[in-house]
């Protein structure tokens, strides 16, 4: 919630106070709300309300233009009620109600005077996991993954975990991504090995599956399988496992070549995170991020 003066009209113009139902939502979900323009002291007329979406304090990633042609009376509150669905790529910012550090996502409001923008502060929103995604995050706790941190790169947020005691010798990051949509997940593993003839971020786990069926699968399974391969053979398969039990590999270029990843946000920047996630254990802390599901 922000409540500015609009510079560009100076004293005497209105204000504008954005007020969400709940900062809490998942992707695909709506964030609802009103905006409310506070009549200064003269009739205004503004030529837009929007809302956008921002990761960090300046990537836009989604805009909505909520109405036009809006007259606010001096002295009078005009109140503007939206409905903003937020796209299935918006990047996690929260897991279990407690916000991620590193990564954050507002709601910026911006009014459209004389043909002159005037952005406002960002309402910073809750960005939780999605039922399914949640599920391969639980299977990350159970197994003893190390929360890293979070980035945004190409257009994805990236999830990165240190292994599990029994696999560090031989991998000494994976990196987790989703690739949600209305009906299906893509969920990408990505293991950096240590030493042997492979680069660093040369091997890839992929698994397409439906919202349904991955909140039956059992992660824990299919991410332990996959992880063995990766961190005791010199070749892997190029498909192994059962889907939707287990990830086909194939080789992968840590820039992003070779591998199409499907659509994104696109162009935005994101620094590291540090924290707690779940039963994951950061600096020898130990978290309880993660609920577990029946």
């Amino acid at each position: 919630m922000f409540n500015r003066m609009l510079s560009a009209l100076g004293i005497g113009g209105p204000s504008v106070d954005t007020v969400l139902d709940s900062p809490h939502a998942v992707p695909g979900q709506a964030i609802t709300g009103q905006v409310r323009v506070q009549g200064g002291s003269s009739d205004t007329e503004i030529g837009q309300v929007a809302l956008s979406l921002v990761v960090g304090h300046q990537a836009e990633f989604f805009r909505l233009v909520v109405q036009e042609g809006v007259r606010v009376p001096a002295n009078q509150l005009v109140s503007i009620p939206f409905q903003l669905t937020l796209p299935w790529e918006t990047p996690i910012t929260a897991v279990g109600g407690m916000q991620l550090p590193g990564v954050n996502v507002g709601v910026r409001t911006e009014l459209t005077i004389a043909g002159a923008p005037d952005k406002g502060d960002l309402d910073p929103i809750l960005v939780g996991p999605l039922p399914s995604q949640n599920k391969v995050l639980d299977a990350f706790g159970q197994l003893g993954f190390t929360f890293r941190g979070t980035e945004i790169e190409a257009g994805r947020q990236e999830l990165a975990f240190f292994p599990p005691a029994q696999y560090a010798g031989g991998v000494s990051e994976v990196e987790l991504t989703f690739v949600a949509s209305a009906d299906e997940l893509y969920v990408v593993l990505e293991a950096d090995k240590r030493g042997g003839g492979f680069s660093s971020g040369d091997t890839t786990g992929q698994m397409r599956i439906s919202h349904q069926e991955a909140q039956v699968t059992d992660w824990a399974s299919a991410i332990t399988g996959w992880l063995t391969q990766v961190a005791g053979r010199g070749q892997l398969n190029p498909a192994f496992g059962h889907q939707p039990a287990g990830f086909g590999n194939q080789g992968y270029d840590h820039d992003g070549h070779g591998q199409r990843r499907g659509p994104g946000m696109g162009g935005m920047m994101a620094a590291g995170a540090a924290g707690v996630v779940g039963g994951m254990v950061l600096g020898g802390v130990a978290g309880e991020f993660f609920d577990d599901e029946d």
